[in-house]
């Protein structure tokens, strides 16, 4: 008598086991490379630290834009609001930062994750980083208008809105809006702020966002130390 195996699960069992681990752990590679570098050389604790998505992780340029503050990127592509959770325990903790500054949420939105359970996410990202430093400040960017996923904006608004008002109540939790600031005066995303593609940015845009986030990073680490 012949056992018959269903096609998807004869597929699953000659699955390379590399493949697999991938899928249970994405960006597993990009968290790796991260704690690689850090054996290397291992940065100082109390900086202000970049965490986030693509956005964050193409931002090359903070030593520059913010002269005089201690700043690390962590920012590792196509990553959602979600997996920076998932891997807050690697990519902030460890770092002690005098604050972090959070930018994800582009891929969220494209993937159909409503606004509420981006916010949960955003909630479980801060429960993560708190639980080991309760005091540290955390500074969300507004999800961005960007003119490849321009048809989404009703639902990047919603979900800027609800990340906004949680912010206001609590503690310790900044919001800076660059949405508004990224639009012409036709109510549009401003070109010259993207690359070809129509969602990474250019120098344009990275300016734009120094201006936006410069004086709120004066604000939040001023009067913060790193703690031991």
């Amino acid at each position: 008598m012949k056992l018959l195996v269903p096609l998807a699960a004869a597929a699953a069992l000659l699955r390379p086991a590399a493949l697999c681990a991938a899928e249970a752990a994405p960006f597993e590679s990009d968290i790796a490379a991260f704690e690689a570098a850090d054996r290397a050389r291992a940065p100082a604790p109390g900086a202000v630290l970049f965490v986030g998505s693509s956005s964050i992780r193409f931002w090359e340029t903070l030593a520059r834009d913010f002269p005089g503050v201690p700043t690390l990127n962590r920012g590792f592509g196509g990553s959602s609001v979600a997996d920076c959770a998932r891997y807050a325990d690697r990519i902030v903790v460890p770092y002690r930062p005098r604050l972090v500054v959070f930018y994800a949420g582009d891929n969220d939105v494209a993937a159909g994750r409503t606004p509420e359970l981006i916010l949960s996410d955003f909630e479980d990202f801060v429960a993560k980083v708190r639980a080991a430093q309760p005091d540290v400040p955390i500074l969300f960017l507004s999800i961005k208008p960007s003119l490849a996923r321009w048809k989404l904006a009703d639902e990047i608004r919603r979900t800027n809105r609800l990340i906004r008002e949680y912010a206001k109540n609590a503690r310790g939790i900044g919001y800076v809006d660059v949405f508004a600031p990224m639009l012409g005066a036709d109510g549009l995303p401003r070109q010259e702020l993207f690359r070809v593609d129509g969602l990474h940015m250019t120098p344009k845009g990275y300016a734009l966002w120094t201006r936006l986030v410069a004086p709120e990073i004066r604000r939040w680490a001023a009067a913060k130390t790193p703690q031991k």
